[in-house]
């Protein structure tokens, strides 16, 4: 861990500070993945089975999700796992049923009908991270705001040998099968549609090779659609004097436990809150299973001091943090000067981890400094708009004059004409 003052840092100083691990920009992961591309365009599904093969040690297959499989699966689980399975479900369900987009209709002047119109997608690949723990949240945070959208076609990716957890979390969303190819070679099969079905839209995080795989996917022509970047976890926290070390230790480690690629950074009020924080999480990460993941990310972890809540907010904005955990005593001011981060969870209960499970946002969020362009992943993510426009004579009559004397200042006659031709009565 790094420990800085914020106000000694010169400009190139504090750029370093907030820089992303380099492995996210490695040139080598990105050869890595335009090979596998290339490869999978010629060759189609043979490709995509030569590199699961290599990476995942097993060829793609699909797993459907019959009665006999949801059972099995199920009887794994204890009720207990079911009935928090079925909270999760629950909520994140009625948050984007409640947040869905809804058409909207103006009328600019006298007969003049202006309307945004939303459709769901057609299809959209699911790309459900399972390496080294199986995120089946991330299923139920990409499936439902789909669900939610109306998007017809689902197809649902993830790493070979999926959890039954992972089955019974498909199935509870309406899934009906999943399709067994992880890494950069499960999103160049969502693009092709070799060996899975082709996508309108690619969603989901993932380490390194994914987030490469998903933006080298989106600038093919004719490529799919990308919900956003999302790499490797992030979290930053502001805190003050009265801050409780433990629980911010408890929050940092939740995401530090994510991959070695995972970045964290505290930025604090005061000197004692830092080390008392550092102290925390020595005695955390000891007794936690996995503390050798969590130990690697937090090499990379900032601990940075600041002369004022202010400062730490100006910090925060520029680093634009997937997600921003305020432990101050008055979290609701300091939120009206924030204006980039993914998710922000206010004051000490509100723990990141409730965000990552249960509370109903999705937890697909922009990582690696999208979040001052980018918004986390919504129903309106899985869906599109179009306009609507309905004009009666009068409105035309009204409108024509202007119209035809903005098209003539820009040199188009054609369209100068179609607007006089409905200003006779």
């Amino acid at each position: 861990m790094q420990h800085l003052i914020w106000s000694d840092l010169a400009p190139e100083a504090r750029s370093a500070a907030l820089a992303r691990p380099a492995k996210r920009s490695d040139a080598r992961v990105a050869e890595t993945v335009r090979t596998i591309f290339e490869e999978v365009a010629r060759e189609g599904a043979e490709a995509v089975s030569r590199w699961a093969q290599k990476l995942d040690r097993r060829a793609p297959e699909t797993l459907e999700l019959t009665p006999t499989a949801i059972s099995a699966a199920r009887a794994e689980l204890t009720s207990d796992d079911l009935a928090a399975l079925e909270t999760a479900i629950t909520n994140v369900r009625t948050f984007h049923e409640a947040t869905r987009p809804a058409d909207t209709e103006v009328t600019p002047a006298p007969g003049v009908r202006c309307r945004r119109i939303w459709r769901p997608i057609a299809s959209c690949g699911l790309y459900i991270p399972a390496g080294s723990a199986p995120l089946f949240s991330t299923l139920i945070m990409l499936a439902e705001p789909a669900r939610a959208a109306g998007v017809p076609q689902r197809i649902v990716v993830t790493p070979p040998n999926p959890h039954p957890i992972m089955i019974a979390a498909a199935a509870a969303c309406g899934i009906e099968a999943l399709h067994l190819i992880g890494g950069a070679q499960a999103i160049a099969a969502l693009t092709f549609g070799a060996g899975a079905p082709k996508v309108e839209k690619i969603f989901g995080p993932g380490n390194a090779y994914v987030a490469e795989a998903k933006r080298y996917a989106a600038s093919l022509p004719g490529g799919p659609q990308i919900d956003l970047p999302a790499g490797p976890s992030e979290l930053m926290v502001i805190a003050d004097e009265n801050a409780d070390p433990a629980l911010i230790a408890a929050d940092l480690l939740s995401q530090a436990e994510h991959d070695a690629d995972a970045q964290v950074i505290l930025a604090a009020t005061s000197a004692e809150t830092l080390a008392a924080v550092a102290l925390a999480l020595e005695g955390q990460l000891a007794t936690l299973p996995r503390a050798a993941i969590a130990r690697a990310s937090l090499d990379q972890a900032r601990l940075i001091q600041t002369r004022s809540l202010s400062e730490a907010a100006e910090i925060a904005n520029a680093y634009a943090p997937e997600h921003l955990a305020l432990h101050i005593d008055a979290p609701d001011s300091m939120l009206a000067r924030i204006d980039n981060a993914g998710a922000v969870f206010v004051g000490r209960w509100s723990a990141e981890t409730f965000g990552d499970y249960i509370c109903g946002p999705s937890h697909v969020l922009p990582t690696d400094g999208a979040a001052r362009a980018w918004s986390g992943v919504s129903v309106a993510s899985f869906m599109k708009s179009f306009t609507v426009q309905t004009l009666d004579a009068a409105g035309a009559r009204a409108l024509a004059g202007a119209a035809a004397r903005l098209a003539r200042l820009e040199g188009l006659e054609a369209h100068a004409r179609a607007a006089d031709m409905r200003a006779a009565p």
